[in-house]
C-alpha cells in the first residue's frame, strides 16, 4: 500500500541532497584525522543515533551523545520536555565536546527545541562542524523553542523533505506513516557510501565494524574496541 509513497519519499532525498559529498568530505576528514564523529539526536531521532553506532558496516569512530532523559522508553512525556529544557546540551557534552578535527551529526526533524539547536550551537563554537539531517518544511512550520533553529546552526544541512508532524499517510489527510527515521538512516547511509568510495581511491583505510555473526567479525572488531574504547564510553 505504502510502497510508491516510501519509495518516492526515497528517490526524492536522493534527488534534493546535493551536499552529501559536503558531509561525506567532513567525515573522511576525521577519520583521516584519526577523529571521531559525534551523533546526537532526541526522542525518536535517537534511533538515528543508534543506527550510527557499533553497527554491521557502520563507522567505528562514532561518538554518541545521549541522555536517558531524551529517550522515550525511560518516559515518553519526560523526554519532550528534555528535548525543550534548555541546558541539557552542555551537560551531555560536559564528558566529551567535540573538537576541531570531529564532525557533529544532529538527528532533528523540527531542528527548533533547546537541545539541538544549542549542542550544534556548542560543536560550532568549538570549531567542530555541523551537519543537520532535519527537514526544512518542517522547521518552518514548528513553533520557536529556542533562540535559533538546527537550520542556522548547521554548516551542511541534509534535508529529509518530511512534512510537517513526519505523518506522510494518507497523501490528502496525512495521519500516519511517519518517515523521519526511515530518510535519516538513508541519508546517513548515502554519506557512508561517498565516504567509502572517496576514501578507497585515496588509499584510505574507513573504520568499519563487522557482523559479530560472521567469520572473523569479532576479530575484526576487537581491534576496533582497543582502539576506539578509550575515547568512547559506551563501548565499554
Amino acid at each position: 500500500m505504502i510502497n510508491d509513497l516510501v519509495a518516492g519519499a526515497l528517490q526524492q532525498a536522493g534527488e534534493r541532497n546535493r551536499e552529501i559529498e559536503r558531509a561525506a568530505a567532513l567525515v573522511l576528514g576525521a577519520v583521516r584525522a584519526d577523529a571521531l564523529v559525534f551523533t546526537a539526536g532526541a526522542g525518536h531521532s535517537l534511533a538515528s543515533v543508534a543506527e550510527t553506532f557499533y553497527r554491521a558496516g557502520g563507522l567505528a569512530c562514532v561518538y554518541p551523545l545521549y541522555h536517558p532523559d531524551l529517550l522515550p522508553l525511560h518516559g515518553a512525556a519526560a523526554s519532550t520536555a528534555a528535548e525543550r529544557r534548555s541546558g541539557l546540551a552542555a551537560e551531555v557534552l560536559a564528558e566529551r565536546a567535540p573538537g576541531r578535527d570531529d564532525v557533529v551529526f544532529v538527528f532533528s526533524n523540527s531542528g527548533v527545541n533547546p537541545y539541538p539547536v544549542e549542542l550544534a550551537e556548542a560543536a560550532r563554537a568549538a570549531g567542530a562542524p555541523v551537519v543537520a539531517v532535519t527537514s526544512r518544511a518542517s522547521v518552518e512550520a514548528a513553533p520557536r523553542r529556542s533562540h535559533s533553529t538546527l537550520l542556522e546552526q548547521a554548516d551542511v544541512v541534509l534535508d529529509t523533505g518530511v512534512r510537517p508532524g513526519d505523518a506522510a499517510f494518507p497523501a490528502d489527510d496525512p495521519r500516519t506513516v511517519a518517515l523521519s527515521s526511515l530518510l535519516n538512516v538513508f541519508l546517513w547511509n548515502e554519506v557512508l557510501a561517498h565516504v567509502f568510495d572517496s576514501a578507497r581511491r585515496e588509499g584510505v583505510e574507513v573504520p568499519l565494524w563487522r557482523s559479530s555473526n560472521v567469520e572473523g567479525g569479532d576479530a575484526a572488531n576487537a581491534a576496533l574496541l582497543d582502539h576506539y574504547r578509550p575515547r568512547v564510553p559506551a563501548l565499554r
